[in-house]
């Protein structure tokens, strides 16, 4: 008889939107012949702020079979076209990275292409007047993607992701996880025991003494890393050599009108300041370097630079930028922020949740734990973190601010090679290669160079087989298409209010 190899228990260390996001997936995917335990404390409590997404999101609801509409009434959430930026590339700019296409490409060549040309003869406008989402976000337009329109409208295809109350969503995905057969216990760990001929962990013990055994387990204890660094002591990559920002304030605060289909994200002093609008409330923050400012001073500016009055007293986090040096060890996978911390600028934390649990379940292992499938996972973990990380980095670097210490620093610091060689390539050209397990697209990487000041030398040659009185034409037809269904768009709040509201 062979010996069965199939991991049989696994259990979640944490709740919080890490945790019932692991746990609620591993149970949907794996079905009822896997024991899938979680086990958190009503006492230790979540980060839980306001939350952005990216578009990603949805592909993850859709795995678990969630309505779109529900998860948004739960929720108290909102809709998002992109991240309006102020104040980034000088005080006074503003742009928004908005999700989804720019113009259309034509013949294998990206739009912003031809945007670059015609901008040198002064045939285009703003880069942000092409596409339907950075059109529609500061008008206060939305509507998901129209089904009765031709498949070549703008209509047909806007790509959105959603604000949502973190707390919430936890909540939520706990309800959707105990009906799919989740075990939730509660109690905090007291111990973890490792097995003695190799490392694994075997157990973990409650304060009352109870002792929970698994094959597999999924840290989602937060920065604490009860498993992944507490007990297996893995080590952690910093980024703060780059990445400066070390705190943050969070504060919620009483909305003053309908809420934006956009997240901002306002450069300080010495940091940003992010604003999530939800159906109830705004949610807001000051992320900031404590080396350039005072924990005072940040809460002072934070409410100073509000919409509403305050409903709570600001909080504080602390984190370093960075990740685990392994996402994977022996047999714990660590997922959110037991896995490492990016600032939410582009709000990728659940993103990384998502994806840390789509590779876990396409790597997904026996008992004997291949060091291949480990390594392969922390590979292609590690990968994206560093994109990410360097899709954060260009947005502190490429600016013109010279007004603060922080914004010096950020200015003229050392980045890493392969980000300074991309920059180096748009200026040139206006070309841009990224690896297709990247997350974010060339787009956005377009949107925030030009945004921020990186603006194209030259372009693709074969932008001159089309005659400039063509490329003029075909500038103003792409910017009036947009025009008009921006036009032909519901209100935001209006969409909230016949559809989806709390």
């Amino acid at each position: 008889m062979h010996n069965d190899q199939r991991i049989k228990n696994i259990l979640v260390v944490g709740g919080g939107t890490a945790g019932w996001m692991a746990a609620s997936a591993l149970a949907k995917v794996l079905g009822r012949d896997y024991s899938i335990r979680l086990v958190e404390s009503e006492e230790i409590g979540i980060v839980g702020v306001g939350e952005a997404t990216v578009p990603h999101l949805k592909l993850f609801n859709n795995l678990l079979g969630i309505d779109d509409v529900e998860f948004v009434k739960q929720t108290q959430g909102t809709f998002k076209l992109g991240i309006q930026f102020n104040d980034w590339g000088k005080i006074g700019d503003s742009y928004i990275h908005g999700f989804g296409n720019i113009g259309h490409d034509i013949s294998l060549l990206p739009f912003h292409q031809f945007w670059i040309k015609a901008t040198q003869l002064g045939a285009a406008t703003d880069i942000g007047d092409y596409s339907i989402n950075t059109v529609a976000a500061p008008r206060g337009k939305f509507m998901p993607s129209a089904t009765d329109v031709p498949p070549t409208s703008p209509l047909a295809d806007i790509a959105y992701a959603y604000h949502f109350d973190a707390s919430l969503y936890a909540k939520f995905l706990r309800g959707y996880a105990e009906k799919i057969g989740v075990i939730r216990t509660e109690g905090k760990i007291a111990q973890t025991k490792l097995r003695a001929h190799d490392g694994f962990v075997e157990s973990v013990v409650l304060e009352n003494g109870e002792i929970i055994e698994a094959d597999l387990f999924i840290d989602c204890s937060g920065f604490r890393g009860l498993l992944i660094e507490q007990a297996l002591k893995t080590g952690y990559t910093d980024f703060s050599s780059w990445l400066h920002c070390d705190r943050a304030m969070a504060v919620p605060c009483e909305s003053n009108g309908p809420p934006t289909p956009y997240t901002r994200a306002t450069a300080r002093a010495a940091g940003w300041q992010w604003r999530i609008p939800l159906q109830h409330r705004i949610g807001n923050g000051y992320v900031y370097s404590s080396a350039h400012i005072s924990d005072d001073e940040a809460a002072a500016t934070l409410l100073a630079n509000l919409d509403g009055p305050v409903l709570a007293d600001p909080r504080p986090l602390r984190f370093t930028a960075g990740m685990r040096k392994k996402f994977w060890n022996k047999n714990v996978v660590a997922l959110g922020l037991a896995s490492g911390f990016m600032e939410p600028l582009e709000s990728t934390s659940i993103h990384l949740v998502q994806s840390g649990i789509t590779k876990l379940l396409s790597l997904f292992p026996r008992k004997d734990f291949s060091e291949t499938v480990i390594d392969r996972y922390n590979a292609q973990c590690t990968f994206e973190y560093l994109r990410i990380r360097d899709f954060l980095i260009l947005h502190f670097n490429a600016t013109e601010r010279d007004d603060t210490p922080f914004w010096n620093l950020c200015r003229n610091m050392q980045i890493p090679q392969q980000l300074s060689d991309n920059i180096c390539l748009f200026k040139d050209s206006g070309r841009f290669y990224r690896d297709a397990e990247e997350m974010f697209a060339t787009t956005s990487w377009v949107q925030v160079m030009i945004g921020q000041g990186i603006m194209p030398k030259g372009y693709h040659p074969m932008v001159d087989q089309m005659p400039d009185h063509d490329l003029k034409n075909f500038m103003t037809s792409v910017r009036n298409v947009i025009s008009s269904c921006v036009d032909a768009m519901p209100m935001h709040q209006a969409f909230i209010d016949s559809c989806c509201k709390a």
